[in-house]
C-alpha cells in the first residue's frame, strides 16, 4: 500500500456512503493521530484498537451521522506520496471559510489548522475535511 492515509480516508468515505455505523482500517501511529484530530473536531464518534481474524492490529472507527446524513460531507487528500505539500503557518488553507478543518503534520505532531495557527507552526497538509 503506497498511501495509508488516503486508504483510511477512502474507507471512511465508502462506509458513510453505504450508511455503515463502523469501519475498519489497519492500525498505525500516523492513522491514530489523524483519527485523534477527527475525533477532537467532532467528525467521528471515536475509534478503538482491535485485531482482525488474522491477529493484525486494526482500528474500528465509529462513524457519526446527523439526521441520517454523514457528518463528513467531503474529505480530500492534499499531500500525496507523489507530490508532498508543505505550507508555512500563513499559507495553511481555511476550508470553507473556517467551517471545515485541514489536518496538518507538524514538528509538534499532527493537529488541526486552527491549532497549527495558534502554535505558529506550519508543516505538511495531509488532508481537508468538511
Amino acid at each position: 500500500m503506497n498511501d495509508p492515509i488516503g486508504d483510511m480516508l477512502t474507507r471512511i468515505r465508502n462506509a458513510q456512503m453505504r450508511g455503515k455505523s463502523t469501519t475498519m482500517t489497519p492500525a498505525s501511529k500516523l492513522r491514530g493521530w489523524v483519527l485523534d484530530v477527527l475525533q477532537d473536531e467532532g467528525y467521528i464518534r471515536g475509534y478503538e484498537k482491535a485485531s482482525d481474524k488474522n491477529g493484525h492490529p486494526v482500528f474500528e472507527i465509529s462513524l457519526k451521522y446527523f439526521d441520517g446524513t454523514p457528518v463528513i460531507r467531503e474529505v480530500k487528500r492534499v499531500s500525496k506520496p507523489g507530490r508532498r505539500v508543505y505550507m508555512s503557518v500563513n499559507d495553511i488553507p481555511q476550508v470553507r471559510q473556517g467551517l471545515g478543518v485541514s489536518i496538518v503534520s507538524t514538528s509538534k505532531g499532527v493537529m488541526s489548522d486552527a491549532s497549527a495557527r495558534a502554535a505558529n507552526i506550519g508543516g505538511e497538509v495531509l488532508c481537508t475535511v468538511f
